[in-house]
């Protein structure tokens, strides 16, 4: 089947990845590397950023929450420390293959993890940063957030919400994610699925699988 829909995530893939700031932060405070990372996949579909992701604990309770699972790790980082990371900075080579895909009649769609904090879906701490961003989500036909969706990747229903949304069955569809354990239930509902390690290697690899110019 051909495919005519292009799901994006968010940060990560349409913004540079958070873990960059991560391990700033990380480096700035002394702790170890990708020690975000660590705390964040102990117990990662009940944790205090898979709470907080599906709008379960507010702000205050994420950061009490995340402080006490670092610390159980050894780790001295507070939660809103990591929410001032968030915000990534928007690729401009994404935002274009998305006028291009729109200009070709693709439907595109976005799924997010994203939290209830900072301004606007993109998490930004900023006026500026977030009217930009407001005006990237203003593309696609769909958006999924997990802070108001109530469910969080990689749960499979929230890919199948998107194809319901979009109307479309997962093999008319690609996807792209920064992180594998999200890309893998895209692809075990049959959706072309592809990592995104670096903005170039993703426009390569969506400009392959839709086999046709893009530029």
């Amino acid at each position: 089947m051909k495919y005519d829909t292009v799901i994006f995530d968010f940060g990560g893939v349409i913004t540079s990845s958070p873990f960059d700031a991560f391990n700033r932060l990380e480096e700035k405070r002394g702790v170890p590397k990708h020690s975000v990372r660590k705390i964040n996949s102990t117990n990662p579909h009940d944790n205090a950023w898979a709470k907080f992701e599906r709008s379960e604990i507010d702000a205050a309770d994420f950061d009490r929450l995340f402080a006490e699972e670092a610390r159980a790790l050894g780790v001295d980082l507070n939660g809103s420390e990591v929410l001032a990371c968030l915000a990534g900075d928007i690729r401009p080579a994404m935002v274009e293959m998305l006028d291009i895909l729109k200009a070709k009649n693709f439907t595109i769609g976005c799924i997010t993890n994203n939290v209830p904090t900072g301004k606007g879906s993109g998490m930004a701490t900023d006026d500026k940063k977030a009217a930009a961003i407001a005006k990237i989500m203003a593309r696609f036909d769909h958006i999924i957030e997990s802070s108001k969706a109530g469910v969080r990747k990689p749960d499979p229903r929230i890919y199948q919400m998107m194809c319901e949304a979009l109307n479309v069955q997962p093999q008319q569809c690609i996807y792209l994610d920064d992180l594998g354990i999200n890309c893998k239930p895209a692809a075990a509902l049959g959706m072309a699925a592809i990592k995104v390690t670096s903005e170039e290697q993703a426009l390569k690899d969506l400009h392959d699988l839709l086999e046709m110019p893009l530029g």
